[in-house]
């Protein structure tokens, strides 16, 4: 399809909230998800020309920033190397992780009711992010929220797949308690 579809003087009006928004929630540091978003923005008008319109320009943006959200933990993890956690803990539940994404509401389907309090559980989960260990922040985002294959997470942080359940089943355990503390 025609770049026509593609409109890139409307995106930060239209998609630099959400791409935000998505973005705070996985880097939890605010400049560096403001810079991820401006790279995802420039990189979107440098491949304009890919688009094919075969998702929608919101869709297509997600994609872009995605990748430079991966590479944006790729490259923190060669800086401070390899991290070593010996535990042993295995819950054997490959679906765990996607109890976040399902309890937040699609930023183009509510009412100002729903945006008031999305955005406060945004910033409840950010604080709560904040507050957990660095590794455990960093393990439960590469699984929960940029949804990594436990195989990829291991070979980049070099940990067994015990190590990084016990990790992510720590995460959630302390996360649930903040959140039950700050938001419920």
């Amino acid at each position: 399809m025609p770049n026509h579809l593609i409109n890139p003087n409307n995106w930060i009006k239209a998609y630099s909230d959400y791409l935000f928004n998505y973005t705070i929630t996985r880097v939890n540091d605010r400049v560096i998800a403001q810079d991820l978003v401006s790279e995802t923005f420039l990189a979107g008008l440098k491949s304009m020309k890919n688009f094919k319109g075969e998702a929608s320009e919101r869709t297509w943006l997600i994609s872009i920033l995605k990748r430079k959200i991966i590479d944006h933990y790729r490259k923190i993890n060669s800086k401070k190397g390899k991290a070593e956690v010996r535990m042993s803990y295995n819950t054997g539940n490959e679906d765990e992780g996607d109890w976040m994404e399902e309890r937040i509401a699609d930023p183009f389907d509510k009412t100002a009711q729903d945006t008031m309090e999305n955005s406060e559980l945004g910033d409840a989960i950010y604080d709560c992010l904040a507050k957990l260990p660095e590794k455990q922040a960093e393990v439960f985002k590469m699984k929960t929220i940029l949804n990594y294959e436990t195989e990829t997470i291991c070979n980049e942080l070099d940990i067994t797949a015990s190590n990084l359940w016990v990790i992510i089943h720590r995460a959630r355990t302390a996360l649930a308690e903040c959140m039950k503390e700050n938001w419920f």
